[in-house]
C-alpha cells in the first residue's frame, strides 16, 4: 500500500514509491525493490548451510570404514572427493551469498539516501531554517549508513543462524531420530534466552543510536560555527555540552557490554553437547549407535555452535538499523508548508512588460520630486527598453 502523500515543494519524475508504515515496513520496501538479490542470497545461504552440515555425516562414514574389520582405504577416497567437492561448493555458493546481501546493503544505503535528499529538496525553506543542520547531516550520514552493516552481516548473519539452527536437526533426524533430545531441549532454552537477551539489548541499542546521532549533530554544528561560539565566548559551555552527551553515549556501550557479558546460548550449548555425547555413548554400548555415527552427530552438534555464538552481536546491528531507519523516517515524514499544486492555475507566459502611465518618488514621499512621471511603453519578449535620464538619476 503506497503511503499518504505529503506535501512537497516539487517531485521528481518517475521517483520510487517506498511504504513509509513504519521502520520495519519501509527497510522491506527497499529490500523487495531487488527480489532476485533476495532470492539468490536465501537460496545461497540456504545451501551453504545444508553443505556444511553434509560434512560431519561424510566424516562419520569415513570413521566407520577406517574402524571396519577389514577397513578398505579405496573406500576413503569417495569419500574424500565427496567432502572436497562439498567445500568447494560451500566457498562458490558463499561467495555468491556474500556478493548477493553486499550488494542489497549497498543498493539498500544508496536508494535511501537518494530518498531522503528527494524529500529535502521538497521540503520548504521555512522547514529547512526550523531544523538543526548538524541533526540533518547525522541522519543523512551516520543513520543511512546504518543500513548497510544492519543488512551485512546483521541481517545476513541472522538468516544464515536460523538456517544453521535446522539444517543440522533435520541431518541428525534423519541420523537417528532419538539423538534429537539433547539438539531439541538447546534450541527451546536457546530461544528462552535469546528471546531475554534481545528485550533487553534493543532498548539500550536503539537508544545508543540516538544518542550518537545527537552527540554528532551537536559537535557539527559547534565545528561549522566555531567562528561563533568563539566571538560568543562560548567554547567552555560547548565543550561542557559535548562531554555530557558522549558520557551518555560511553555508558550506553558499557550497559551494552554488561548485557553481552550475560549471553547465556553458548554456556547452554556446552551443556547440550556434554548430554547428548552422554547420549551418543550410551547408544554405542548398547549397540544401536556405531562410533562413526557418534562421529557425526557430535560433529553437527558442533554446528550449532555457530548460530549460538554469532547472535551476540547481530541483533545489536540490526536494531541499530532500525533506530537509525526511524531517524530517517521522521525527518522524511514531517510536514512542510508548501505544495508544489499540480493542479494549480496554469496558463501561457507571455513574457511582456507594461507600464500604464507609472509615476515613482523614491521612499514613497509625495513631496518628493518624481523619478518617473507619467511614463508608459510596454516590453515586447525579446526586446530591450532603456530609460535615460540625468547622470545620478
Amino acid at each position: 500500500m503506497a503511503p499518504p502523500r505529503l506535501k512537497r515543494e516539487f517531485s521528481v519524475k518517475d521517483e520510487h514509491v517506498y511504504n513509509r508504515a513504519g521502520p520495519v515496513r519501509w527497510i522491506l520496501s527497499h529490500l523487495v525493490r531487488y527480489p532476485r538479490l533476495m532470492a539468490s542470497f536465501l537460496l545461497a545461504a540456504s545451501l551453504t548451510n545444508v553443505l556444511f552440515s553434509a560434512i560431519p555425516r561424510l566424516t562419520g562414514m569415513a570413521f566407520d570404514v577406517v574402524l571396519a574389520p577389514d577397513p578398505s582405504p579405496a573406500r576413503l577416497i569417495p569419500i574424500a572427493l565427496a567432502i572436497l567437492g562439498l567445500a568447494l561448493g560451500r566457498g562458490l555458493l558463499d561467495l555468491t551469498n556474500s556478493w548477493s546481501v553486499e550488494t542489497l546493503g549497498q543498493r539498500m544505503e544508496r536508494d535511501a539516501r537518494e530518498e531522503l535528499y528527494i524529500s529535502l529538496l521538497g521540503k520548504s525553506q521555512t522547514f529547512h531554517n526550523r531544523q538543526r543542520a548538524g541533526d540533518i547531516m547525522a541522519r543523512a550520514t551516520n543513520d543511512v549508513r546504518q543500513l548497510n552493516p544492519m543488512m551485512n552481516p546483521g541481517v545476513s548473519l541472522l538468516i544464515e543462524s536460523i538456517i544453521g539452527i535446522v539444517a543440522p536437526l533435520v541431518f541428525i533426524a534423519f541420523l537417528r531420530a532419538e539423538l534429537l533430545v539433547a539438539p531439541v531441549l538447546f534450541v527451546l532454552a536457546y530461544v528462552v534466552a535469546l528471546r531475554r537477551y534481545v528485550r533487553q539489548l534493543n532498548p539500550v541499542a536503539g537508544e545508543q543510536q540516538w544518542r550518537f546521532g545527537e552527540m554528532n549533530a551537536g559537535l557539527t554544528e559547534t565545528i561549522t560555527g566555531i567562528e561563533v561560539v568563539k566571538a560568543a565566548a562560548q567554547e567552555a559551555q560547548e565543550r561542557k555540552k559535548f562531554v555530557e552527551t558522549a558520557r551518555r553515549v560511553r555508558d550506553l556501550f558499557v550497559k551494552q557490554g554488561e548485557i553481552e557479558a550475560r549471553y547465556l546460548p553458548l554456556l547452554l550449548l556446552g551443556f547440550a553437547m556434554t548430554g547428548a555425547f552422554a547420549h551418543g555413548l550410551w547408544l554405542v554400548s548398547l549397540g544401536q549407535l556405531s562410533i562413526g555415527e557418534l562421529v557425526a552427530y557430535m560433529g553437527l552438534m558442533g554446528v550449532l555452535r555457530f548460530p549460538a555464538f554469532i547472535n551476540i552481536f547481530t541483533f545489536v546491528l540490526v536494531e541499530m538499523g532500525i533506530a537509525g531507519a526511524g531517524r530517517i523516517l521522521e525527518l522524511m515524514k514531517e510536514e512542510t508548508e508548501l505544495d508544489e499544486n499540480k493542479a494549480g492555475y496554469t496558463a501561457t507566459m507571455h513574457g511582456e512588460i507594461v507600464f500604464d502611465h507609472v509615476t515613482f518618488r523614491l521612499n514613497g514621499d509625495p513631496d518628493a520630486p518624481a523619478v518617473l512621471n507619467d511614463v508608459s511603453f510596454r516590453a515586447a519578449p525579446g526586446e530591450t527598453i532603456a530609460i535615460v535620464g540625468q547622470t545620478g538619476s
